[in-house]
């Protein structure tokens, strides 16, 4: 069992991020599809406009539905072991009013793969099967909605492939071109799929994001957005200032938007603001926080309440203020996005 780490308000987290594969309550480690009819290859002209609410929390939601998500690649071990379950969470979020889904890649790397006695070519292999799996959705869901649906391929920073924690502070024992080598052999087997861009998430660092920039030269047919996880309501994990962050990451013209995730709803109206003085307008902001519950650490159970009510609220502050797009990350569910998604209606950019 691992223990939690201390959150910025004085409650407690657990380590992972449980957006896209972290641990969601008590679990020890937090975490043959058929592709979509028309398919959209990931490139940087792809626009954002379209995208208004974003999905929910895809571990928390695994779980639930009795996935085991207890092992080192968290989430990514549903690829093997319940595709199906995976393309379903997918679909509800799709239902709920999502325009975007992530894939269940955030933990995929050759690093983690390694550590259970698998090959590179195995880890590439699960890369490109978390977008099949919801190029699966989106064609399921195409019968039913005939609406514009994106497909975002989820990567998470080098702290979540050591899984003890460090993508929430990003010191890290390495060095700059290493970083950059991480992030770039991931890209490689992305830029072969369908997916219409790479969501980098729970970033912690100024230094960490400029090494994905430099990754994504590498592959210049694809497009991303880099989202921070922040400790208060001006600076990222690390400690730089989310302005600072914002304006690195909108000097690139392969980046889609500046994102602020696995974060504490009351700090998010501020960093918004934070992120546009950043991006001086250059790009759009987007943002899904946790659902507001703390993790008590002595107890590792969740506390508090997810109040779909409250986030719907705080939904519409956010778009008021400036937001391009809204969704949830820690313990969000489907309420929650159909909760973001009537609040979107509501508001206009």
């Amino acid at each position: 069992m691992k223990p939690a780490r201390k959150s910025w308000s004085g409650a407690s987290y657990p380590l992972e991020c449980t957006k896209c594969g972290g641990l969601s309550r008590a679990a020890a480690a937090p975490p043959g599809t058929e592709a979509a009819a028309t398919p959209v290859t990931p490139h940087a002209t792809i626009g954002f406009s379209g995208i208004r609410v974003l999905d929910g929390g895809l571990a928390t939601e695994l779980e639930r539905r009795g996935c085991d998500i207890s092992g080192p690649l968290w989430s990514a071990h549903v690829l093997d072991d319940s595709p199906q379950t995976l393309a379903n969470v997918h679909l509800d979020y799709l239902r709920a009013g999502a325009d975007c889904i992530a894939t269940a890649s955030y933990q995929v790397s050759s690093l983690g793969y390694h550590e259970l006695g698998r090959d590179s070519s195995a880890a590439a292999q699960a890369l490109r099967q978390s977008v099949a799996i919801a190029a699966q959705a989106r064609a399921a869901y195409a019968s039913e909605n005939p609406r514009r649906v994106w497909i975002a391929a989820s990567l998470g920073p080098y702290g979540a492939a050591l899984h003890n924690g460090a993508e929430y502070h990003g010191r890290y024992d390495l060095g700059f071109d290493q970083l950059i080598a991480f992030h770039a052999e991931r890209l490689a087997p992305l830029a072969e799929t369908d997916g219409d861009c790479i969501a980098f998430e729970t970033i912690p660092s100024l230094d960490e994001a400029r090494a994905i920039l430099h990754a994504l030269e590498q592959h210049p047919s694809l497009s991303a957005w880099i989202s921070f996880t922040c400790r208060d309501a001006a600076t990222v994990a690390h400690g730089e200032p989310l302005r600072h962050c914002a304006a690195a990451v909108a000097e690139s013209p392969q980046t889609l938007a500046i994102g602020i995730n696995c974060t504490a709803p009351p700090f998010v109206t501020k960093l918004i603001a934070e992120a546009q003085v950043g991006s001086a307008g250059r790009k759009p902001i987007i943002v899904y926080p946790n659902s507001g519950e703390a993790w008590n650490a002595q107890t590792r159970t969740w506390q508090g309440h997810a109040d779909t009510s409250g986030f719907a609220a705080l939904a519409r502050e956010w778009f008021d203020a400036g937001a391009q797009a809204v969704g949830g990350c820690c313990r969000t569910g489907p309420a929650h996005i159909r909760a973001i998604a009537a609040a979107a209606q509501n508001s206009v950019i």
